[in-house]
């Protein structure tokens, strides 16, 4: 419970801060930093066990006894993962908020407030271990995002939009979990995710129609989360009307809850639901998220061909790259044994985390170079910045080259390697043949803002008024903290890239 509970600490401490130094920025914004530092570190330094909190009592075999199992919390080795890369992606998303704090874009208190209960819904979502524990701690995480979306007073009739848009389409990826939880229930009479196909009610059969609806419910629903096609409408609109930061949090923490919501259902169900002859949960489960994952990197792929404003660009290629996550997945229909789905899961969560740490750099990038300005502006106003900003559009470039899959920056290509071969290992031939040729579709995808970068920069001469176009300004001084960001996010992504091992040992470390 420690690193829940150092979660929760940091936004009760923000409030109290916010209340005792108003109207200061920087002491909310401190304490927000150093409390998801803390909680990152205290994570990392827990000791993953397999008992948890909040158990119920069972009577272990051939003794009198009390062991606990069924537990609603767990912090396993996966679990540490996540929370540690929650807390990391606060950190993040609160250092390149920091400039718009400064100008009083958005008030500190509030906004370094929800970012930490939007950490400490992924800390608890980590360790879930029963569907109430999932979907509490998922919407703990997503509710907050709401008000951070719409919480800008530059950009208060967009980000309005956005945030409404944003909530519509989150009530009712919510309501059909629910259902499916529901139905789930109904079906197994328990909500623990372990013990779900082995309870007596669907172990006689009758009720697995019941039971298989609600996981195809379950995973539709989850799938809002991770923006796959064809549940990815809210995120476009989101996305360009939030505040840059926040898209950046929307983009690599949200997704990572949404990621790990997925691999709980699926690996807590097909534990034991392979029982047997049996392959109806293989192959719900695999059908539901090979249609996700295919839609998904065709549609977030063509479409972003299209897109000329930034930060709608990496929106629709977020939504490729969640075709990607959910790819390894759709090899389920292949499986004849339950331990085969472990290297499915494994090859989406380490994707997950390669994607995350070149997200977070792209969009670090792109506050860089556009320090001042409340949101990404258009592939245009990139212009000629590879010139007058040449580090910052270097480490632009070094993202979208790792997003593409291309050296040097060879992460994103470990990644993609990493999909095909699990599905390779599972005959799912046709998904990986979909993943290669997508992967060199999206080439054309992130060479468009490169190609920008480094394009001859406008003549601002021919400005009448450089006030009246500031998009054509030369790029500022970068903040320190956006700075530091894109250095921490860049650093982590040559680490990936020159030892991709750290993320198959960390990964593989939960079983």
């Amino acid at each position: 419970m420690l690193p829940l509970l150092v979660a929760a600490g940091t936004a009760l401490a923000v409030l109290v801060v916010d209340l005792i130094t108003q109207p200061r920025w920087r002491w909310p914004l401190g304490v927000g930093l150093l409390g998801a530092a803390a909680t990152a570190v205290t994570a990392a330094l827990t000791e993953p066990r397999q008992i948890g909190t909040f158990c119920a009592g069972l009577a272990a075999p051939g003794s009198d006894a009390i062991m606990p199992v069924d537990c609603a919390l767990v912090f396993d080795s996966r679990a540490r993962l996540v929370s540690v890369l929650i807390a990391a992606l606060t950190v993040g998303a609160l250092l390149l908020y920091a400039p718009a704090l400064r100008r009083g874009d958005a008030p500190a208190g509030e906004t370094v407030f929800l970012f930490a209960c939007a950490m400490t819904g992924g800390v608890a979502l980590a360790a879930a271990g029963d569907l109430i524990t999932l979907i509490v701690a998922l919407e703990t995480l997503t509710i907050p995002l709401y008000a951070l979306v719409a919480l800008h007073r530059r950009r208060a009739g967009e980000a309005a939009a956005a945030a409404v848009t944003f909530f519509v389409n989150s009530v009712a990826a919510t309501a059909v979990s629910l259902l499916g939880a529901a139905l789930l229930y109904l079906a197994s009479g328990t909500v623990q995710l372990r013990g779900l196909v082995s309870a007596p009610l669907f172990a006689t059969g009758e009720w697995r129609p019941v039971a298989l609806t609600g996981l195809a419910l379950i995973l539709v629903g989850l799938g809002f989360k991770v923006a796959a096609a064809p549940l990815h409408a809210w995120a476009p609109a989101t996305y360009e009307g939030a505040p840059v930061p926040v898209a950046a949090f929307l983009s690599t923490a949200s997704k990572l809850g949404g990621v790990v919501a997925i691999l709980i259902v699926v690996d807590g169900v097909l534990a034991t639901g392979a029982a047997g002859d049996d392959r109806s949960m293989f192959i719900t489960a695999g059908i539901t998220l090979a249609v996700l994952a295919a839609l998904s990197m065709l549609v977030g792929t063509l479409v972003a061909l299209r897109q000329r404003r930034t930060v709608r660009l990496l929106a629709w290629s977020s939504i490729a790259q969640a075709g990607f996550i959910l790819a390894p997945l759709g090899g389920l229909t292949g499986l004849t044994l339950a331990a085969q789905a472990d290297g499915l899961l494994d090859a989406a969560l380490e994707y997950t985390v390669f994607f995350l740490v070149l997200e977070l750099a792209a969009f670090s990038a792109v506050v860089a170079l556009r320090p001042e300005a409340p949101d990404g502006g258009t592939l245009e106003d990139l212009r000629g910045l590879g010139r007058t900003a040449p580090w910052r559009a270097a480490a632009l470039t070094f993202a979208l080259v790792g997003l593409a899959g291309l050296p040097p920056m060879l992460a994103g290509l470990f990644a993609k390697i990493t999909v095909i071969q699990a599905l390779l290992q599972v005959d799912s031939y046709r998904l990986a043949v979909l993943v290669a040729l997508i992967s060199v579709v999206g080439l054309a995808v992130y060479w468009r803002p490169i190609a920008a970068l480094y394009r001859a920069a406008p003549d601002l001469r021919a400005a009448p008024d450089l006030a009246q176009a500031p998009d054509l300004a030369p790029a500022t001084r970068v903040p320190w903290a956006p700075a530091a960001a894109l250095g921490l996010a860049i650093a982590a992504g040559l680490l990936l890239t020159v030892d991709p091992q750290l993320v198959y040992t960390a990964v593989t470390a939960w079983r």
